[in-house]
This record gives structure tokens, sequence and C-alpha cells, in this order.
């Protein structure tokens, strides 16, 4: 009997250490956003994505539409044809994973298709995030 109670212990707690790490981790990546200036990000927008991206649903251009991409699974659009590289990657577009794609389109997805170098600009990228992530939750 003690050690089914041992057992049972240890996988309760093993499932409350994994849980937590998902909340924190999902908190972390709200915070990058919060941190940032949405109307500053929405001239990141104009000036580094627009010629290649839309924030409209279904309007994509050289890239996909961007229409709520805050949160979503990328690879996702119905009609545009992604890199195998991106199909493949499983990401999902949370704050962390938009940083650090941005920041390196070629680095962090090697094989996808993204013409961009990458955004320098650290806070740029925080306010370009805020910027998307205000446009998912409308």
């Amino acid at each position: 009997m003690k050690k089914n109670l041992f057992d049972t212990t240890r996988i309760f707690l093993t499932a409350a250490v994994g849980l937590l790490g998902l909340l924190v981790s999902g908190w972390a990546g709200h915070a990058i956003a919060a941190q940032g200036d949405a109307v500053k990000g929405s001239a990141v927008f104009a000036t580094h994505c627009a010629e290649c991206h839309s924030l409209k649903e279904g309007k994509d251009k050289k890239g996909p539409s961007l229409f709520h991409v805050f949160g979503a699974k990328a690879a996702r659009r119905e009609g545009f044809i992604y890199s195998e590289a991106m199909r493949a990657s499983q990401f999902t577009w949370d704050a962390d994973t938009l940083a650090k794609y941005v920041a390196s389109p070629k680095k962090s997805l090697p094989g996808g298709k993204m013409k961009y170098d990458g955004l320098e600009s650290e806070s740029e990228r925080i306010d370009l995030i805020a910027f998307l992530a205000s446009q998912s939750s409308k």
C-alpha cells in the first residue's frame, strides 16, 4: 500500500511541476507582449512586414495573412503554400517563438522561404509582438 501511495504522489507531483512549467512559459510570453507598445508596433509592422503580409483574414500577399496569428499554429492558413520546413516546424506563434523568428527567420527555421534578414532591434520586436497580440485579440 505504501508503494502505491508513493507512486501516486510521485506521478501527481511530476504532473503538477509540468503544468506549472507550461503556465509560467505562457505567462512569460504574454509578459513580452505586455512590455511592448502596440502603437509603435503598428509602425514596425508597416515598415518591416506590410509589404509581404496583411492583417486581413484570408488576404495573403507574398507571405500569409497574419490575421489572428498570435497564439496560432504555424502553417495553418488554407490556400497558402508554406515551405516544408514551416509545415514541419510545429511552431505556435507565441511571443517567444515570434521574437526568435522575427529576429532571424533563416536561423530560426532553416529551409523556410521568408526572404527577410531579420529585425535586429529587440525593442522593435517587442513592440511588433505587442501589436500582433493586440490584433489577434480583436
